[in-house]
């Protein structure tokens, strides 16, 4: 049994992974981070509290798996190095300077750094820049992603994401991303590609990457309809950094794809 410490349990994506950690057979929820009354975290039935480094000295954690914000998973990266406990992070929104505290954390953890946990978007992802690759300059690239109302940062990480690796497959650099198209714009750069940004009801993550061609467009789609399959990939991911030398890895090293080169 893998000891598992969640982050910000009592959240929609806290309760989402409490409630699969419990399902899980090679899984034990050994303690939990929480904003709430004194009886809420009674409930949880494992040590809680709003300082993770305390719960992680109560729990004797093997794992933490923590979906917050960037601000706060710094601050959980270091606690958890400190007391050499593995991390698998799904938290967005992450600066420059954040990604590098966090790297400097997997120095001595391994961690997990993924912006989007789910197995499945992770293959689109690999597949949008292999269809990149192949089909080379000649179509023009953009990248469309809709989240629920409540979604504080855009565009999303997997949007993002799937901007860099398109990018990197084609040979562009950050300066080719257009994030907002508003009047007077010009012709399309030949090597631009778009990421464009919806939010809206309760959608809980849509993805699509077009190429267009002439005479033909081709989509590359992938629709989350429930933050389970982000809590599976998180507590695949889990099980797979538990153990593993120090180091950031992100979901391609989880699904054994290889590293690109």
């Amino acid at each position: 049994m893998i000891r598992t410490v969640l982050t910000g349990a009592t959240g929609r994506m806290g309760a989402t992974l409490s409630r699969l950690v419990r399902e899980a057979p090679d899984l034990e929820l050994a303690g939990a981070t929480a904003r709430g009354k004194a009886e809420q975290l009674a409930a949880l039935g494992v040590p809680a509290g709003d300082d993770l480094g305390r719960v992680l000295d109560a729990a004797r954690a093997q794992v933490v798996i923590d979906f917050t914000s960037a601000e706060a998973s710094v601050v959980h990266a270091r606690q958890c190095a400190e007391r050499g406990v593995a991390l698998v992070i799904g938290s967005t929104g992450f600066t420059p300077e954040a990604r590098a505290e966090v790297a400097r954390s997997a120095a001595s953890i391994p961690v997990v750094l993924a912006p989007n946990t789910s197995v499945g978007v992770n293959v689109v992802i690999r597949m949008a820049a292999e269809l990149a690759r192949v089909l080379g300059d000649g179509y023009d690239v953009e990248v469309l992603e809709a989240h629920h109302r409540m979604k504080k940062d855009a565009p999303s990480g997997t949007a993002l994401k799937l901007a860099e690796v398109l990018a990197s497959a084609l040979g562009r650099g950050q300066e080719d991303l257009t994030f907002a198209r508003h009047g007077q714009i010009g012709a399309r750069p030949s090597k631009e590609i778009g990421v464009q940004t919806l939010r809206g009801g309760d959608v809980v993550g849509e993805h699509t990457v077009f190429f267009y061609g002439e005479g033909e467009r081709i989509e590359l789609t992938h629709r989350a309809t429930s933050r389970d399959q982000f809590g599976l990939g998180a507590l695949r991911a889990a099980r797979w950094v538990t153990g593993r030398t120090p180091g950031l890895y992100d979901m391609a090293d989880v699904l054994g794809f290889p590293r690109a080169t």
